[in-house]
């Protein structure tokens, strides 16, 4: 036997049957006879389901997933990432939303399957493979985790937009609210700044812009309000999730269009529903993330709620 993510001994699985592309979920599939191992944790309340898909392909259509994040008759989760095996960095994960869409990043995810990595390899820094790029994560001895976002891109073909714009103020009018700034960390978001943060309902009109038509691919939508020099209150709603109570690369989107804005300097704290996030961002290289990550609980998935032979 194995130890799992967590460092459970894993139960023998099943042979893994052919890697076939299905459903939005890549070369990475399982079949698996009984059950599936997985690992519960979250950063600042943002939560997910992390699932070893290393030694063994994973096989969860979008209609699984979407079983598997429902918080009554599931596990829950706002993302869930699955780890496989990466020939040019020490894993490469793969992000899905709880609607089942694939994600092209996930800041907090990342911090969290960081640690179980390094808790896994008895390292402190690793190189990690996603669809949005390579990111480098290290733990500090305060046992924060700190990781390299990349580089952000501000270019109307990369958020992406449907017409072409300066992304600093996007020609989107809607409601009243002033016009977005537009980031793509590997996904694309729209940063709404306001002093009226609170009074915002966020559920609603994220839900509204997060399918705008400006957005082809749709975009996670932040609401911010600067309340210091270094200081800013956000809320994400992100894509294929909703209203959640931290999110990674929507608090790096924010930094780096608060610092085009002239709001912030070099480094901020951006304080979402769920805590603090330290986010650091020079104006030209990669912007960084460090906060804090928690294990919740291991378990396994039983085979009738992937197969949807659940009531």
């Amino acid at each position: 036997m194995r130890r799992g993510p967590g460092g459970v001994k894993d139960e023998p699985k099943a042979s893994a049957t052919a890697a076939v592309a299905r459903g939005g979920c890549g070369a990475y599939l399982r079949r698996m006879a009984r059950s599936l191992p997985f690992t519960k944790m979250h950063g600042l309340g943002n939560d997910f389901v992390v699932i070893d898909a290393r030694e063994e392909t994973l096989d969860l259509s979008p209609e699984a997933i979407q079983r598997l994040a429902d918080r009554r008759r599931g596990v829950g989760f706002d993302q869930l990432v699955a780890i496989a095996p990466s020939e040019i960095a020490d894993a490469r994960l793969l992000f899905f939303n709880a609607d089942g869409s694939e994600a092209g990043a996930c800041g907090n995810g990342t911090r969290c399957v960081s640690r179980l990595l390094m808790m896994e390899g008895d390292r402190d820094e690793l190189r990690l493979e996603t669809k949005g790029g390579l990111l480098r994560a290290r733990r500090r001895r305060d046992g924060l985790v700190t990781v390299e976002m990349g580089v952000p891109r501000t270019d109307w073909r990369d958020i992406p937009l449907a017409v072409a714009c300066d992304t600093l103020e996007v020609p989107l009018d809607h409601a009243g609210l002033p016009r977005p700034t537009a980031t793509s960390m590997g996904n694309p978001h729209a940063t709404v700044f306001g002093d009226d943060l609170a009074a915002r309902d966020g559920e609603r009109l994220g839900a509204e812009l997060e399918r705008h038509p400006i957005f082809p691919e749709r975009a996670n939508i932040g609401f911010a309000m600067r309340i210091g020099p270094s200081t800013i209150r956000l809320k994400v709603f992100e894509r294929g999730a909703g209203l959640t109570p931290a999110c990674g690369t929507g608090a790096c989107a924010a930094m780096v269009a608060a610092r085009r804005r002239g709001l912030v300097g070099e480094v901020a704290s951006l304080i979402l529903d769920g805590g603090p996030l330290e986010i650091a961002w020079d104006g030209k290289g990669p912007v960084s993330m460090t906060g804090p990550v928690a294990v919740v609980f291991e378990g396994r998935i039983a085979a009738e709620l992937l197969e949807g032979r659940t009531p």
